[in-house]
């Protein structure tokens, strides 16, 4: 069996990143996250930690349920370092199961359950996933797979009502009932954290993050001023002196803005509200924040907050303790963000900026036309030499943070070097996607992402991904993907085709081909028929003719 840590020690990270971005790393401590939860449960034992479908946990239930997930996962051979996939909608029992691999010394890994077949395929490999955690409904594909996944060995089965599962599993509760009190090993700051992404990087990544990095860039919440915590009983006191808050989150825990939130809230002594139904619903969204007294609502862009924010509107006593509305994944429009203050003009509406690969990196209120965000010290603008650009000056570069950065993408140092590339002055930096300019004041303008990669709903999407499967198909000559304006969704795919001679597939046949391999979200909303897909004087694809088509031109049917 291949070693996960020689694995991950040839991703290409150098490892630095203390807050100059160079010299030796930070000391880690003893910032384990599993150590974190078990401290706040220790402080605030009582308070409600989880309500998600019915069910209720508090701190001390929670902290316990996972300590039996890693009790059953030693039980069954899964070893420190080794990593464990999660295959499930939002539940309790997502968070109990990251929980219980962190304590375990193992490595959560999260699968987005929109994957079609091949993508699953992908990320169960790539990931060197030992064991799976899935719900029965979403096992279907993965019978199939499991000859060429040698390295999977433990299946776990969550009942959600669909039946027999077509995989043999052991069935989660009664293997939470029968864990055997084993002992658990030591776990460190400096363990593991892995979150894998789409993204700019093609085919899904795992980022591989140090927890106490993710903890302090992304995860940890704390007053303007106060200094980071440096243990766990620190984070337990400040859960304990807190004013707990309730956010409902709505962001899939399977991606990081969802599961950051969440994970956040639980490391301050909050309440993680779940919106645990299958499909967006806003009455049921509201009712639930409604009921359930929900403080926070975190969503992703104006695909969840123009539908809310109109049903509200009609309903304007609904939610009376709602005073924050935070997005992340995708930009709020300025047109939805004054439809939630002319439901209640207190409101405080904000977008967080940041990435699987950069942790959250700033916060931006709104206020003006263009989407303005005030950053930490270790996010820059850099020039093509990896310099930062100095303020005021209207130079456009690319947004990129130093300090507490992920160690890489596992198993991958040609994308680590190519997206982790160390400056002119020996600070190493994690590149975003986006482009954008430092005004005057010291805020990032944000220009946008690079013309590859689409951001529709929150879910990002890679063309060249798309395009490759398009072009397998017998009717299709060429095709480039590009991303065209969506009122729901922010954006939208879409594709403009070069036919083959002789042949006309309908709009339909091109969608109902892509949607056998890509997930549902990556499947092009519009088809542009061309005679010739344009290409520039080295023979590479033209994004922005073939936008301008995708936004001007008339979509076939």
């Amino acid at each position: 069996m291949t070693d996960t840590t020689s694995r991950t020690d040839r991703t290409g990270g150098t490892g630095h990143a203390d807050s100059a971005g160079g010299g030796d790393r930070p000391e880690a401590g003893p910032l384990a996250l599993a150590r974190l939860l078990a401290a706040v449960a220790a402080a605030v034992p009582d308070r409600d930690a989880v309500l998600a479908g019915g069910r209720r946990l508090d701190y001390a239930a929670l902290d316990a349920r996972a300590t039996r997930v890693a009790r059953h996962l030693a039980a069954s051979g899964v070893r420190p370092g080794e990593h464990v996939a999660v295959l499930a909608f939002n539940r309790a029992e997502w968070l109990e199961t990251a929980f219980g691999a962190l304590r375990a010394g193992a490595v959560p890994v999260n699968v987005n359950y929109r994957y079609v077949a091949g993508e699953l395929r992908h990320v169960l490999a790539d990931s060197d996933a030992v064991a799976l955690v899935c719900e029965r409904s979403l096992a279907g594909p993965i019978a199939g797979l499991l000859p060429g996944l040698p390295r999977l060995r433990h299946v776990l089965l969550l009942d959600d009502g669909s039946g027999p599962a077509p995989v043999a599993g052991a069935d989660y509760e009664a293997a939470l009932a029968a864990a055997p009190p084993v002992e658990l090993p030591p776990t460190s700051g400096d363990d593991r954290y892995l979150l894998y992404t789409g993204g700019t990087t093609g085919v899904p990544k795992g980022v591989m993050w140090r927890q106490a990095d993710v903890f302090h860039a992304a995860l940890e919440r704390r007053g303007p001023g106060a200094p980071r915590a440096a243990s766990p009983e620190e984070v337990g006191a400040r859960a304990r002196e807190t004013r707990p808050t309730r956010m409902l989150v709505l962001g899939p825990l399977m991606h990081a803005a969802g599961q950051w939130n969440a994970l956040s809230v639980l490391l301050s002594g909050g309440t993680v509200v779940l919106n645990t139904d299958r499909t967006f619903d806003a009455a049921r969204v509201v009712d639930l924040a409604d009921r359930t007294g929900a403080d926070q609502l975190q969503l992703v862009g104006d695909a969840m907050a123009r539908p809310l924010a109109r049903h509200l509107l009609t309903a304007p006593d609904r939610c009376p303790r709602l005073s924050r509305v935070t997005s992340g994944g995708t930009p709020l429009t300025p047109a939805v963000r004054e439809l939630w203050r002319a439901w209640r003009g207190g409101v405080a509406v904000h977008d967080s900026y940041g990435g699987t690969e950069t942790g959250v990196c700033g916060a931006a209120d709104g206020g003006g036309a263009e989407p303005r965000f005030t950053m930490g010290h270790s996010v820059a603008v850099l020039d093509e030499r990896l310099r930062p650009l100095p303020a005021g000056t209207g130079r456009i570069g690319r947004i990129a943070r130093t300090g507490r950065i992920p160690l890489g993408y596992y198993n991958d140092p040609v994308k680590t070097a190519a997206t982790f590339p160390t400056g002119p002055d020996g600070r190493r930096w994690v590149m975003a996607g986006d482009y954008g300019t430092v005004a005057a004041d010291g805020t990032i303008v944000l220009l946008g992402r690079g013309a590859a990669v689409i951001n529709t709903g929150g879910e990002k999407v890679y063309a060249e991904e798309v395009e490759s499967v398009l072009k397998a198909h017998p009717g299709v000559d060429d095709a480039i993907v590009v991303a065209a304006p969506d009122e729901r969704l922010g954006q939208r795919v879409a594709a403009v085709v070069a036919l083959a001679p002789g042949r006309r597939p309908g709009d339909e046949a091109l969608r109902a081909f892509c949607r056998t391999r890509l997930a549902g979200f990556k499947v092009p909303r519009s088809v542009h028929v061309v005679a010739e897909v344009r290409r520039t004087a080295v023979g590479k694809q033209d994004y922005r003719w073939a936008a301008g088509v995708a936004r001007g031109g008339a979509a076939r049917g």
